[in-house]
């Protein structure tokens, strides 16, 4: 059988940041039972018609990258209640027609949701409008469970590692749930 492969879209561009770290944890935790591609796009441009037919180069990677996936993981934080613009900006090139006789790459994707940050929030209303977002893109979303992680202060380490501490079964809970999910679908 074919292996699983998750593509794991970062809402934050900063190299260490407490998303990314997540991500990388959830990534640890599958191991060998998946293929866990963390998606670079710091090179996407913001969204223009004028520029989108054809794509830039940077553009085509991430839809292909996309397309060859199996799932869809995001790990967003939360600004101002609401999850960033590089990821919209990220959403909007893939929600796009990739040419006149091919779709946009995230319909029917099944997709996870996690976040973590360093408020009380734990990033509940950011991937609450990220739901609203990707639904409407008709992407197949794991409801449950979600992961928020709040006060992630808390949870690192004295070199600012994320640790995980309290957090991690709950992380390990959404990596196996996220994998059956996936499979079901395959």
């Amino acid at each position: 059988m074919k292996k699983i492969k998750i593509s794991a879209i970062v809402g934050s561009l900063r190299k260490d940041s407490f998303n990314r770290q997540l991500a990388l944890a959830a990534k640890e935790l599958i191991g060998d039972r998946a293929v866990f591609n963390l998606l670079e796009y710091q090179d996407i441009p913001l969204m223009n018609q004028d520029i989108e037919f054809p794509a830039p180069e940077s553009v085509k990677r991430v839809r292909e990258e996309v397309k060859s996936s199996d799932g869809i993981w995001f790990f967003t934080p939360e600004y101002n209640h609401f999850f960033p613009g590089v990821l919209k900006n990220l959403i909007d090139w893939l929600s796009r027609p990739v040419s006149d006789n091919e779709p946009q790459v995230l319909a029917g994707k099944p997709a996870a949701i996690s976040g973590i940050s360093p408020g009380m929030s734990g990033t509940g209303l950011a991937q609450d409008h990220l739901v609203t977002l990707i639904s409407f893109l008709n992407m197949n979303v794991m409801n449950v469970p979600r992961l928020t992680i709040p006060n992630a202060m808390q949870q690192l380490d004295s070199d600012g590692k994320l640790l995980l501490k309290s957090s991690y079964p709950y992380l390990e809970n959404q990596v196996n749930a996220f994998l059956d999910f996936i499979a079901k679908q395959m």
